[in-house]
Parts: C-alpha cells; sequence; structure tokens
C-alpha cells in the first residue's frame, strides 16, 4: 500500500460555510451591537465602511457573532481496479442547532477516536468554529472535536493552509487560489468568499451556498492528495449529492 494511502483511512473532508448571525447590524440586540462597535474598532482603519457594512462583510468570520448554515462533506473510496472516487454531500439549513446536532451523529458513527477531519485553514477556523457554534447551543462536543488543552501534536486532524504553509504562520493563501496555482481543475462554482452573508440573507441564496461548499470540498480533497504527490480524482469519479 502506498504511503499516502494509508493517510486517508477515516479521513472526512469538510468545509464549513457561515454567514451573519443576524441578517443585518440594526438586527442586533443593543449588548451585541455595542461589543460589535468596540470590536471593529481596531480594524476601521483598514477599510472605510459603515459599522452596518463592516457587519456584513466581517461577522459571518467570527464564532460570536456568525452562525454556520452549511457544512460541506466528502469521502475517498477506491475500487477493486484501484481507481479513486469521491461522494460529496452537504448538511445545511436555516436551523443551526439541528444543523449541527446532524453532523454530530454523522462523525459519530465513525469508530471512536478514529476519525480524521481535513479541512483549508481548518485549525484557525473550521474546527475552532463548530466547536463554539456547539457551545452556544448547549450541544456536547464530539469527542473527535474535544481538542481544548490538547498539545498542537496531539491533534490529528488535517489542514491543507497548514501543509502549504511549511511552517511559515504568517503565510495565508485562500484554497482557490493553491487550487490555480497547483494547476487543479476550475470549480463548477466560485467561492463566495465575504458575500456569504449578503447572498444567503439578501438573495435567499442557501442553494448557492450549498453548491459552494461542495465544490470547496472537492477542490480540498484535489488539493490535499496533490499535496501528498497522490493521483487526483477524475471528474467522471466524482458524485455530487444534494
Amino acid at each position: 500500500m502506498p504511503s499516502w494511502k494509508k493517510k486517508l483511512k477515516n479521513l472526512l473532508f469538510i468545509d464549513v460555510k457561515t454567514v451573519a448571525g443576524a441578517p443585518s447590524f440594526s438586527d442586533l440586540d443593543e449588548r451585541l451591537q455595542r461589543q460589535w462597535e468596540q470590536k471593529i474598532s481596531y480594524f476601521q482603519n483598514e477599510e472605510e465602511w459603515s459599522t452596518a457594512r463592516w457587519y456584513d462583510n466581517r461577522a459571518a468570520n467570527y464564532a460570536e457573532y456568525g452562525k454556520i448554515v452549511c457544512i460541506g462533506i466528502g469521502g475517498l473510496y477506491w475500487d477493486e481496479g484501484e481507481a479513486a472516487y469521491l461522494k460529496v454531500k452537504t448538511l445545511s439549513g436555516h436551523d443551526e442547532a439541528a444543523l449541527l446536532t446532524e453532523f454530530i451523529q454523522l462523525i459519530e458513527k465513525y469508530p471512536a477516536n478514529e476519525l480524521i477531519l481535513c479541512a483549508h485553514n481548518g485549525k484557525e477556523f473550521d474546527y475552532p468554529f463548530l466547536c463554539r457554534r456547539m457551545l452556544v447551543h448547549g450541544l456536547p462536543l464530539p469527542s473527535t472535536l474535544r481538542l481544548s488543552g490538547r498539545k498542537p501534536w496531539e491533534i490529528p486532524h488535517q489542514d491543507t493552509l497548514e501543509m502549504w504553509r511549511f511552517g511559515d504562520t504568517r503565510h495565508y493563501v485562500p484554497l482557490d487560489l493553491l487550487a490555480t496555482i497547483l494547476n487543479l481543475p476550475t470549480p463548477k462554482s466560485e467561492p463566495l468568499d465575504d458575500q456569504a452573508s449578503l447572498v444567503y440573507y439578501q438573495k435567499q441564496g442557501l442553494n448557492r451556498v450549498r453548491e459552494s461548499a461542495r465544490e470547496a470540498v472537492v477542490a480540498l480533497v484535489q488539493v490535499y492528495l496533490r499535496l501528498l504527490g497522490a493521483p487526483l480524482v477524475k471528474e467522471q469519479n466524482i458524485t455530487r449529492l444534494e
């Protein structure tokens, strides 16, 4: 068995899509409004935005002000001829607590302490965001996400950004840029970036968010395989589920 294939055992690829927790800054209660104003006071010299626009463009980045509306999930498998196949699906919904409960139930089907997650910038965003939002809703953390107090080398989860950094912790590269420079196939859907809240609230675009999550997982898998030196998954071997 190739060495790279051993690293793919019990590996689940994920992409967490977040939006602002409320449709607009004016919809927040007064306490959260004051706290948001204080938070952005440290960054307002970066852009000449109003408080409301800062909220629209940045609230989704913080678990205290954002919420999860979609989680893209992908798994690899091989046929008898050793050809790689990928199945991608999404969990999504307006009820974040129900969405997180569904995700917890899914990952707890894996053998205890054997599941390994993989995300792009997962260690700084996806994994902690999931944990924080679970705690907000009073949900018990699944064993695979009980990361508090663990040393970095004790956390088995994978992160393609960390792999690409090669120890340079200041270096950030978006997933779509990394896929581009590695000459990987163009995704079927453009990334939403900072537009997720706008698409979700003003354009009723949960389907668009789901589509973006699915394609992000496809790109994530191909980037991960390329970084491992493993063969890519052929497009005809990718199944996109609703």
